[in-house]
């Protein structure tokens, strides 16, 4: 296989959206000369990255990890699908012996995600031991000691992180901040991505200041983006990649649709537009970044 045009630095076809036909999307996207990183974001999904990675020679990677939101049981509306998550704690060293296949190319996605805090199921006496009581700073204290476990992890193997930050409507830069702050405390010694970045250009200025990247998904393509698209001009090319973080936030002209990795070139192509240079400049530099970043 060649090189690859484009490289889809976040994907989750190993979601159930994807049940029927992931290997068909994969395949997809590759016809396209794009690769794929599928990221895991607990225990089963990790290890469907990993089978669906193993199905192939080159061009897809996986990424193991336990997202935030997945440390409490509840219920989660995303614009696609539906979900049940039942709690579960960060096991490192089942984590450690996932990592450690070849076709692992990261730890993730981990990190701070305050937007569904007042969502979290009540306490009942059935619950089970990770159905603890919904106090707010106990949650933000277990997302904190789960990301640094991860760290840790991701700096044993020398592997980089994706890093997931999500704020509350109520805060739309705390989440952030907290982050910043724990970097700089437990920086990550083969670097990292602040996946699906949508924060102001001060904040992504801290992050670059960390020596991190930024990747964009298709949003920097909707019409009421223009705040992120600022961003992207901002942004210098050599530090950013490109995602599309499928199933979710399909670009124009997919609104609506399940997203997939193919979609990727719509964001490398409105990047291009917002900074006034070449799609192929774009994805000369992004691609670069990421066989870099995750030494593929």
């Amino acid at each position: 296989m060649r090189n690859p045009t484009l490289i889809d630095i976040h994907a989750h076809v190993n979601f159930a959206a994807f049940r029927e036909d992931g290997d068909v999307v994969l395949q997809r996207a590759r016809e396209k000369n794009i690769w794929v990183i599928n990221v895991g974001t607990q225990t089963d999904t990790s290890r469907r990255a990993i089978e669906s990675a193993e199905k192939f020679d080159r061009g897809v990677y996986a990424i193991v990890g336990l997202h935030p939101i997945h440390l409490e049981a509840q219920e989660v509306d995303e614009e696609e699908t539906h979900f049940k998550t039942r709690g579960e704690e960060f096991d490192y060293k089942a984590y450690k012996m996932m990592a450690q296949n070849e076709k692992v190319v990261g730890i993730g996605e981990c990190g701070l995600d305050y937007y569904r805090l007042p969502e979290l199921t009540p306490n009942t006496p059935n619950s089970k031991p990770n159905d603890r009581p919904n106090d707010v700073d106990e949650i933000k204290q277990r997302q904190e000691e789960a990301l640094i476990q991860q760290i840790e992890l991701a700096n044993e193997l020398n592997k980089p992180v994706m890093f997931h930050t999500r704020a509350s409507k109520e805060d739309p830069e705390g989440a952030y901040f907290d982050l910043i702050e724990i970097i700089k405390q437990h920086p990550p010694a083969a670097g990292g991505d602040i996946h699906c970045f949508s924060g102001t250009k001060e904040i992504a200025q801290k992050f670059l200041g960390l020596g991190l990247y930024l990747s964009f998904t298709g949003i920097v393509t909707f019409k009421n983006a223009e705040s992120l698209r600022e961003v992207v001009r901002y942004v210098p090319l050599e530090r950013m990649m490109v995602e599309t973080d499928a199933p979710y936030l399909a670009p124009d002209p997919f609104r609506g649709k399940r997203c997939e990795p193919a979609h990727v070139e719509y964001t490398a192509r409105k990047i291009a537009e917002v900074k006034g240079i070449s799609f192929e400049e774009v994805a000369e530099r992004t691609t670069e970044n990421a066989k870099i970043l995750f030494r593929l």
